[in-house]
């Protein structure tokens, strides 16, 4: 295969979450470059090439931006398959741009694999659905603080969803009522959506602070609005445990 880098969305939890494209495309490897909080199951699909750690957390890089752009020109450059593994999609908040324009500095191919990203695994594990007919028309993705240290939350859509939320809840509920949000706003919060330890909590927006201490530590997903409405009748969940179903995916 022709020397490149290939962008692929790992999808936000369990190995079993990521595309058969995905999939395919992993094996191909020679070098992959993994994020954090991506599944170690993954490995399993190329167990044969170079995995090099550049995971990130919040704005403090254990490797920097600088540092994964260089490793990607280098690599695809020594005429290796390159995969960037990235979590959820590599298009949602996933820093693509940077590494794109690094990469098309160097006139390197470039392929991208998108994935299921985290306001998806959240709206899957709760089931509660981000759009509704004729009620939840619009969705807005977020990150609730930018790296200036500012927290962005308006009213610009009929579900808004904020990834990275864990630390700020009780300062995004009251940004969220000063924007025009009623006190009464249902909100759900999910945190390590698609992994077999997800934890999720029902709550009013006023009441949004207590789900700190739940979700302490962990990456948090915050829903608000028609998005974490629950449905009524909704039938229980049931689904395979996770390592069974990938086991079940590679042997078919």
């Amino acid at each position: 295969m022709t020397a490149k880098v290939i962008f692929i969305g790992a999808g936000p939890g369990s190995a079993d979450l990521i595309t058969l494209r995905g999939a395919q495309r992993l094996a191909l490897a020679d070098v992959v470059l993994f994020d954090a909080l991506t599944d170690p199951a993954l490995r399993a699909f190329a167990p044969q090439a170079r995995w090099i750690d550049v995971g990130k957390r919040g704005f403090c890089d254990s490797a920097g931006q600088a540092t994964i752009d260089a490793l990607l020109v280098r690599h695809a450059r020594e005429g290796s398959v390159v995969v960037r593994l990235k979590g959820g999609d590599p298009s949602v908040f996933g820093r693509l741009e940077e590494e794109l324009e690094a990469l098309g500095r160097h006139g390197i191919a470039c392929e991208v694999v998108p994935g299921v990203t985290a306001a998806a695994a959240a709206a899957a594990d709760t089931q509660r659905p981000l759009t509704r007919r004729g009620s939840g028309r619009s969705v807005a993705l977020s990150t609730a603080m930018t790296r200036e240290g500012d927290l962005v939350a308006g009213q610009r859509a009929d579900t808004e969803v904020f990834y990275m939320a864990g630390k700020q809840l009780a300062k995004l509920a009251r940004r969220l009522q000063d924007a025009g949000w009623p006190a009464d706003t249902p909100v759900s919060v999910v945190s390590r959506a698609g992994w077999p330890d997800r934890m999720s909590s029902e709550h009013r927006l006023a009441d949004l602070p207590c789900a700190a201490v739940l979700h302490a530590g962990r990456p948090t997903v915050v829903t608000v609005g028609m998005g974490a409405m629950p449905v009524a009748h909704a039938p229980q969940s049931a689904s395979l445990d996770h390592h069974q179903a990938l086991v079940q995916t590679r042997a078919s």
